[in-house]
């Protein structure tokens, strides 16, 4: 009997460990005292909180050129923190102009006043609930963050999303509040065709329904703050500030010149953006090249 046991467990061990690399790796409850940022993980029909490890390497003073849109967020994000009411904002506008990096600095800024950021990607704010009810009677105030929220056109899942932000957001606790960038101000696209049954009545014009209906999906959002392509002369003042800062870390001395302002707007020419991802990439290129040239 006992030798027919033994074969048995081997044989149990045997399965167990071959299925075991299967298994999803046990989830451990977050410390939100030291997690600073989280993402919702989707898995089968619900999901989980994946705890991330977040630098707080950007700062505010990083953020050259958007004073009135950082003024805004910040002062919108500060009376969240204080408990007093404030809205949930849209950042829209060009590429590369700051959005997601001004959501990220005010979490540098106010981790230690309890601000925390939880992602969650456009295709899965149907668990907005499920997300809420997990952080709903913490200590902590979460922005929910979504990064490029936008719909292509003929997707129709955006009426979805609209409900699930009535339901989820005017239900929210007061510890809750949702930030979305995207490069469209009204998140959806509107054809020309949408235009065509426009009416007036009484002097005044009024839009069709399909455009109503694309609009009211922004509006769920009570602050938008919108980021425009930057100008020559701002995106040069981007290019000094990072160069100060790599050079800085790296010990290098350096002096703003013509010859360097020529050598950034070509590089921004050749790429054909002008915005303050395209001015950090070209700090780093100008930065490393002059150190290569200490070096040699």
């Amino acid at each position: 009997m006992d030798s027919r046991l033994n074969a048995f467990l081997e044989r149990a061990d045997a399965v167990l460990a071959r299925i075991e690399p299967l298994l999803p790796a046990p989830r451990q409850t977050i410390d939100w005292t030291q997690c600073l940022a989280a993402r919702w993980q989707r898995e089968g029909r619900s999901g989980f909180l994946l705890p991330l490890q977040v630098s707080l390497d950007t700062r505010l003073s990083d953020l050259i050129g958007v004073d009135r849109q950082l003024e805004q967020l910040g002062r919108n994000t500060r009376q969240f923190l204080d408990g007093m009411p404030a809205n949930h904002a849209l950042l829209w506008g060009s590429r590369g102009t700051g959005k997601s990096s001004l959501v990220r600095a005010l979490l540098s800024e106010h981790a230690k006043s309890g601000l925390r950021l939880i992602e969650i990607e456009r295709d899965h704010l149907a668990d907005l609930p499920r997300v809420v009810e997990q952080i709903a009677k913490l200590p902590q105030r979460f922005v929910l963050f979504c990064d490029d929220l936008s719909f292509e056109s003929g997707e129709g899942d955006y009426r979805v999303l609209k409900s699930v932000l009535d339901g989820s957001l005017e239900q929210a606790p007061d510890n809750v509040l949702l930030y979305a960038t995207s490069n469209r101000r009204h998140l959806v696209p509107e054809k020309e065709s949408d235009n065509e049954n426009w009416k007036r009545v009484d002097g005044e014009l009024h839009p069709s329904e399909a455009v109503e209906d694309k609009i009211a999906l922004s509006d769920r959002f009570g602050l938008w703050l919108s980021f425009y392509p930057f100008t020559q002369e701002h995106f040069l003042n981007v290019v000094e500030h990072w160069i100060g800062q790599l050079a800085d870390k790296a010990g290098l001395e350096w002096q703003r010149d013509e010859e360097l302002d020529i050598l950034a707007v070509r590089w921004a020419t050749g790429r054909g953006n002008r915005n303050g991802r395209c001015a950090y990439q070209f700090a780093r290129y100008w930065v490393g090249l002059k150190l290569l040239e200490h070096k040699a």
